[in-house]
C-alpha cells in the first residue's frame, strides 16, 4: 500500500504534509460555514417548528410547505438554484453566502420537526396554563414550553448540527474552498489522491465524532430521567405548577 508506486506512497503523503495550511484552510472555511449555517438554520427550525404547532390555519401551512419542499428535494439541487439561478434576476452571492444560505434553509427544515416533536412532548395543560396567566402564543412557547422540550430536542439537535458539517461538502461542486474542493483541487493537481481523501475524510471525522458523542450521551441522560421528572409535565399540572423557563 505504502509502495513507490501505489496510492498511498510515502512520497505522497510527504507533499501533502508539505502543503498543510491549504488544508487547514480548507477545515477552518468549513467550520465558519458549518457554524453560520447552523445559527441561520436555528433560527429557521425554531420559526418554522413553532409555526407547524400553532392552530393558525395559514401560519401552519407555509411552516409545513417550508419543511416538505426542502425535505423533499435535494440539497445539491438547492445550492445549484442558489449559484445559477440566483443571477438571472439580478441577485449574485458569493460562494460562502450561498453555503450558508443552502445548508441553513435546508437543516432548518430538519430542525423544525425536531421543534414540533418536541413542542409535542409537552402536556397540552402547559399551554393552557400559560394562556390562563396572560401569555400569548409566542410567550409561552419561548418562556414556558420550549425550555421544558430541550431534553427531548437537544439530542436529535446536535445530530442535525453533525449531518449539516458533512453537507458543506457540496459546496465542492461549486468551487467552494471547503475540505471537499481542497482535496480535491490539490488532488488533481498532482494526482495524489489517496492521501489527500483520506486527510478530508478525518477533518470530517475530527469536526463530526465530538458531537455525535455529545448526542449520545444527551439522549442517555433524558432516557435516564426519573419517572417523576418525566410526569412532571402531565395533564395534573395546574397554574400554581407553572415556572417561566423551568426545564
Amino acid at each position: 500500500m505504502f509502495s513507490s508506486s501505489g496510492p498511498f506512497a510515502w512520497f505522497k503523503w510527504q507533499a501533502l504534509f508539505a502543503d498543510w495550511q491549504i488544508f487547514a484552510q480548507g477545515f477552518g472555511y468549513t467550520l465558519f460555514v458549518a457554524i453560520s449555517g447552523l445559527a441561520l438554520a436555528l433560527v429557521i427550525g425554531i420559526i418554522i417548528g413553532i409555526s407547524s404547532s400553532s392552530y393558525v390555519k395559514p401560519l401552519k401551512l407555509i411552516a409545513r410547505g417550508y419543511v416538505e419542499f426542502f425535505q423533499n428535494t435535494p440539497l445539491l439541487i438547492q445550492v445549484f438554484f442558489l449559484y445559477n439561478g440566483l443571477p438571472f434576476v439580478g441577485i449574485v452571492l458569493s460562494v460562502t453566502v450561498i453555503g450558508i444560505i443552502g445548508v441553513g434553509m435546508y437543516h432548518g427544515a430538519y430542525i423544525a420537526e425536531v421543534v414540533r416533536s418536541g413542542i409535542g412532548s409537552i402536556a397540552k395543560g402547559q399551554m393552557e396554563a400559560a394562556y390562563s396567566q396572560g401569555f400569548t402564543y409566542w410567550q409561552a412557547m419561548t418562556y414556558i414550553i420550549l425550555p421544558q422540550a430541550k431534553t427531548v430536542i437537544l439530542p436529535p439537535l446536535t445530530m442535525q448540527a453533525v449531518n449539516l458539517i458533512k453537507n458543506t461538502s457540496v459546496l465542492a461542486v461549486i468551487s467552494g474552498a471547503d475540505i471537499m474542493f481542497t482535496a480535491k483541487s490539490w488532488s488533481s493537481y498532482n494526482v495524489y489522491y489517496g492521501p489527500a481523501y483520506v486527510v478530508a475524510g478525518l477533518l470530517y471525522f475530527i469536526l463530526c465524532f465530538p458531537l455525535a458523542n455529545l448526542a449520545k450521551r444527551l439522549e442517555d441522560k433524558a432516557n435516564a430521567m426519573p419517572t417523576e421528572a418525566k410526569n412532571k409535565k402531565g395533564p395534573g399540572m395546574t397554574t400554581q405548577d407553572l415556572t417561566v423557563g423551568s426545564s
